[in-house]
């Protein structure tokens, strides 16, 4: 248990990050001036006081999450109802400034569509969780890894490269699920380990899910914006790469390179377990084949396969000699982090008000006309560890800022590791809390945010060392020229 010093001393951090982006969001409207493009009404409604009222509630829930170790209050639950206030607040405000009943209604229906989508993605890919595990196919990787004879500290490194591999494939959240459960079995008797190599792996997910536009929602965004082609997100690669490294190797030598403890019966996968591991990885290929080829959501190629599973599941209760009646994976749906998806939920939908209020609007155009490109997006992936990547990468989309491919990149780096910083930043970490609730915690994490801080500014160190090249070259979609942007931009102002 933390003393009351030391948890006042954590909280300092995070409650003057989230303090500061609140007080900026209020007094942003003060100091905008003309030739921000905003709509007026937005700006008017940032200034009404129940605009203000809206922002301190999401502040106040938040801030309500970062207690949750303390106080056992649930995350989802705060975020939930400072959701619920943030849009009954807008629905009195609202039509004050032209907007009608209809119109919110179809600005928190487009909210539900944006978290339906991430919803069935995450109930799939949790479900095929759960049901390897009570196939027993972590528990059989936990002892073959015990008899390769790796220590844990080898351990730390090959969960950790392998996460970096995988999530370019199957996304950094599925990544982050399938790896903290082989951590979690590895180390369950060392608490330490676990906390240390799930910090490990969300922060080598988030990186190796950078360079790909179907390893994180962010990169994806960007890709189907046309602002970068497929194949022009490899050259973060290597930005990517050493933000996976740097803090690894820190964090390496605070591993004590000991056995993990034997095992002191044999673990053996149960029936169905190899062809449920060839359906999830087939799952994965379908989610990536549907939006590749058939311009289908990837939600779509998960609950295909959530749906073979569920009939795997009914051979394997009902059909044969060697028939488990009690492998249901409706119990396993059950079983779900339902806290994590409900947290989403708040989180979205409280985001999604303040973008209607115009918050996150005025905050992103405020920031492109007057820090400069270079400089926000480094300090987007900052606030992506705060409000979430999600959100900030929406918000900069919406306003579409003249960059070049060097700058999407960068603001796609930014976005997806900076959530990094933080265990609440970004999905993967979020899901690891549920999984390894009481090991993997948000205060566990914080103490290594320097650490992870240092591998994200030597991944931006890179990115202009190897991609300068990619300077003033625009999307193929795009034929105007950077002065004839320049040009239309003065005009229009």
């Amino acid at each position: 248990m933390f003393s009351r010093s030391t948890f006042v001393s954590k909280n300092i951090f995070v409650a003057m990050g989230a303090l500061f982006v609140s007080v900026g969001l209020l007094v942003l409207p003060v100091f905008a001036g003309n030739g921000v493009g905003e709509v007026p009404e937005k700006i008017s409604m940032i200034a009404h006081p129940g605009a203000m009222f809206a922002l301190i509630v999401f502040f106040l829930s938040y801030l309500a999450v970062l207690f949750e170790e303390q106080t056992h209050l649930r995350k989802s639950k705060p975020v939930m109802l400072g959701a619920g206030i943030i849009w009954v607040t807008i629905g009195f405000i609202a039509p004050s400034y032209g907007l009608d009943h209809y119109q919110v209604r179809k600005a928190v229906l487009h909210g539900l569509e944006e978290y339906a989508t991430l919803f069935l993605f995450l109930l799939a890919a949790m479900t095929y969780i759960a049901a390897l595990q009570e196939r027993q196919v972590f528990g059989t990787l936990r002892a073959k890894l015990v008899r390769a004879g790796m220590n844990m500290r080898q351990l730390f490194w090959a969960t950790g490269i392998f996460a970096f591999m995988l999530s370019p494939i199957a996304d950094n959240l599925t990544t982050a699920l399938v790896l903290g459960a082989v951590v979690m079995a590895v180390g369950a008797n060392d608490p330490k380990f676990v906390a240390i190599a799930c910090i490990n792996i969300v922060n080598s997910a988030n990186a190796g899910g950078a360079f790909s536009p179907f390893g994180d929602i962010t990169t994806l965004m960007v890709w189907q914006a046309g602002h970068v082609e497929f194949v022009d997100f490899f050259p973060l690669f290597f930005p990517s790469l050493a933000s996976f490294l740097v803090p690894a190797f820190i964090m390496s030598w605070f591993i004590t390179p000991h056995k993990p403890l034997a095992l002191k019966e044999e673990v053996k996968m149960k029936r169905g377990a190899k062809f449920i591991i060839f359906l999830g990885l087939s799952t994965i290929a379908m989610a990536v084949g549907f939006e590749n080829f058939l311009g289908l959501p990837p939600f779509m190629g998960m609950m295909t396969g959530m749906s073979l599973l569920m009939i795997t599941a009914f051979f394997i209760r009902k059909v044969g000699k060697k028939r488990d009646p009690q492998f249901d994976v409706l119990e396993q749906v059950a079983n779900a982090e339902w806290d994590t998806l409900l947290f989403f939920f708040g989180v979205i939908f409280s985001v999604g008000g303040l973008t209607y209020i115009g918050y996150l609007e005025l905050l992103s155009t405020s920031m492109y006309g007057g820090l400069g490109a270079s400089v926000t997006n480094i300090l987007m992936g900052f606030a992506s560890a705060i409000i979430d990547n999600i959100p900030v990468m929406f918000a900069i989309l919406s306003m579409n800022p003249d960059l070049d491919q060097f700058q999407w990149l960068l603001v796609t780096l930014t976005c997806g590791v900076g959530g990094s910083m933080l265990s609440i930043g970004s999905a993967a970490g979020v899901a690891l809390m549920g999984v390894a609730r009481g090991q993997y915690t948000f205060f566990g994490h914080l103490k290594w945010t320097p650490i992870i801080m240092l591998g994200y500014a030597v991944a931006i160190v890179v990115h202009f060392w190897v991609n300068d090249d990619l300077v003033g070259i625009y999307s193929p979609e795009d034929t105007t020229t950077h002065q004839e942007r320049s040009v239309e931009k003065i005009q229009a102002e």
